[in-house]
């Protein structure tokens, strides 16, 4: 469906991407992945002909439907919020626009027939009743779609953006961080809306999660070109580890037998019954090419909170808390109470007041009743949205702006702070107006390690932020001493970081007192998360009344069970092999080196040492093959059970 010939993307001097030949087939999800600044948006705008390649070729298969979305797409302010969205089939949307300016003009009879046939053919009178359908799988309610676009806050004009992408039934459907300003309950609908989709999908993003439920291969932006791996984002990582420690391992081994066969060169050459051996290991070393193992461009910060003192046991209480907007009630008699240590992951639906409870808590809005009160000695660092209080001059530098925060630290605390959030050399000198999303929020989270507070109150901290960078900050935040108060979409993160959970819903708020996955077992629902779902349908497949289907079900369960009772032992016999082929291939090369092994060693014994010797190497590759795919059949295992 979509091809591309030694794709190549430069700037100037710098080369994001070359030699990037692929294939991406109808019924294929690929999740587009790497690190900030690696190429994922120039790629995907190559793709969409929005940005000339330096070198290379792109090929869409003919009338095949494109559907995008992109970060920075122009809006309408006065265009109705369901227009928008309905624009996305703009075959059926343009006819029917044309069919009511006719029939108000009286026009062509031959022309509106044909229209009229056009809409019928495509299903166009039920054009607006599907595009309400996905703007409220979108968390935009019915009563909005009628509305201008205005009505919306920036985050949910982009949902409408993505509505209009899914609308038209496109065979080809790009979308660049579509999980972006979503809650989690629409982040489950589009997931679901993905696998049923039939077509062929390439979608950035930096969330686990939803690349594991929705990605059926990925697209790896690293090294300078674009590498295809088959499996979701959980399987592409275990096969990137196992491929670049395969490629170690064969560079060590040859680095290994060059200085084995040095050596012999250096104490045989100048002997003269020997010299004729060394000299032909001599020429073999010539034609010996060792690999080099590039630099990935993936970085991770070292995110590092320490506390300056602990706060008291009572952190923070919250009593009957309300706010309105107007005539709407986001918050209403809402209680809470903060103990030390503890880590509140704050979830549901926008609109329901989350990042406004944050506020409240924070100082940063006024509440309309109710009491706020922070414990002894606590003190508190907050992670906003839009990073406008700590990011508010477009001029400044990431090092001055450290040094306004840590005014009486040495240049040394300074720069190395820096330096944890990946700001080091000239990019200390960086300004507010050039950075990326993903460094400004790298160089909050730097203030606030400065700050070393003993809270943290964290506004969809995984924002803007790579896959490796969110890593290392669940990784900081998990190891944190204080207390944690946060609001965020990304379940993989919520479930890494909370230990109690707080889902905020219209018919009110639902303390749980545990882990993410916990709550979700609790709940017993599939709203959430595709886990539960799988959950319910094991359940109901248990419980169904047809003996047939139960015997059968029964069998393939026995059958999986023991495939997979017995893979570690495939596992570990296919690892034996390798071991024991890699020995024999050193124990041949070790052969060589022997002294006087030429002059006692008959041709035909060599020639079919020789012939062992090139046959080990595809036979290892193999090997090594069917270790990896165990290994990813294990993985898989693992984190579907």
């Amino acid at each position: 469906m979509l091809s591309t010939h030694r794709l190549a993307k430069s700037y100037g001097a710098r080369t994001l991407f070359e030699d990037v030949s692929l294939e991406l087939d109808a019924g294929c999800r690929y999740g587009l992945v790497g690190a900030n600044g690696s190429g994922k948006s120039t790629l995907m705008n190559v793709l969409l002909g929005r940005d000339a390649p330096s070198d290379g070729s792109v090929s869409i298969a003919k009338r095949v439907r494109v559907g995008a979305l992109s970060q920075d797409q122009f809006l309408e302010d006065s265009a109705r919020i369901v227009d928008v969205a309905a624009k996305g089939d703009a075959t059926v949307f343009n006819a029917l626009r044309e069919l009511e300016a006719l029939g108000e003009s009286s026009g062509d009879p031959v022309r509106i027939s044909e229209l009229e046939e056009l809409v019928r053919v495509f299903d166009g009178y039920t054009l607006e009743a599907r595009a309400s359908w996905v703007l409220s799988g979108l968390g935009i309610a019915a009563e909005l779609h009628t509305q201008p676009l205005s009505v919306l806050s920036g985050g949910f004009k982009l949902r409408v953006l993505l509505a209009q992408a899914l609308i038209g039934g496109p065979e080809l459907l790009l979308l660049d961080e579509p999980t972006n300003h979503l809650d989690i309950i629409s982040i489950r609908w589009l997931e679901k809306f993905l696998v049923d989709y039939r077509g062929c999908a390439v979608i950035i993003s930096h969330d686990q999660r939803f690349l594991d439920n929705v990605a059926t291969h990925v697209l790896d932006v690293d090294y300078g070109t674009v590498t295809k791996y088959t499996g979701n984002y959980s399987a592409f990582v275990l096969q990137k580890v196992a491929e670049r420690e395969r490629r170690q391992r064969e560079i060590d081994k040859t680095e290994a037998l060059i200085a084995h066969k040095r050596e012999y060169v250096e104490r045989f050459r100048y002997k003269a019954s020997k010299a004729s051996q060394a000299q032909s290991i001599l020429k073999q070393l010539e034609k010996i090419e060792v690999d080099e193992l590039e630099d990935s461009s993936r970085r991770a910060p070292n995110f590092r909170f320490v506390a300056e003192r602990p706060s008291g046991k009572d952190v923070l209480q919250i009593k009957d808390l309300e706010k309105r907007y107007g005539e709407k009630r986001v918050l209403e008699k809402l209680s809470l109470e903060l103990r030390r240590g503890e880590r509140l992951g704050v979830i549901g639906p926008n609109g329901l007041g989350k990042s406004t409870l944050l506020r409240i808590a924070v100082g940063h809005l006024a509440k309309d009743a109710g009491e706020v009160r922070w414990g002894h000695e606590a003190r508190v660092g907050y992670f906003a949205q839009d990073h406008s209080d700590v990011l508010s001059d477009p001029e400044a530098t990431a090092l001055s702006i450290m040094e306004s925060v840590k005014p009486s630290e040495t240049v040394a605390f300074v720069r190395s702070t820096l330096g944890r959030v990946l700001f080091t050399g000239e990019t200390v000198h960086k300004r507010v107006k050039s950075l990326s999303g993903g460094e400004a929020a790298r160089l909050v989270f730097g203030t606030l390690m400065a700050l070393a507070p003993n809270v943290l109150v964290l506004d969809e901290p995984t924002n803007h932020l790579d896959i490796e960078s969110i890593d290392a900050l669940v990784e900081a935040l998990r190891a944190f001493e204080g207390t944690i108060l946060f609001v965020s979409h990304d379940r993989r993160f919520v479930s890494d970081v909370a230990t109690r959970i707080l889902e905020l819903r219209p018919e009110g708020p639902n303390f749980f007192p545990g882990t993410f996955a916990e709550y979700l077992e609790k709940q017993g629902d599939d709203h959430l998360d595709a886990e539960s779902a799988t959950l319910r349908a094991k359940r109901a497949t248990a419980e169904g009344d047809d003996a047939p289907d139960k015997r059968r079900a029964y069998e393939e369960q026995k059958k999986r069970r023991n495939r997979v009772a017995q893979l570690p032992k495939l596992r570990d016999k296919a690892l034996a092999a390798v071991e024991a082929a890699e020995a024999r291939r050193r124990e041949i090369d070790e052969l060589y080196g022997k002294e006087g092994f030429f002059d006692v060693t008959s041709k035909a014994e060599l020639a079919a040492l020789e012939a062992e010797h090139a046959a080990l190497g595809p036979k290892i590759d193999a090997l090594m093959a069917e270790w990896e795919a165990l290994e990813d059949e294990i993985a898989r295992e693992s984190a579907g059970g």
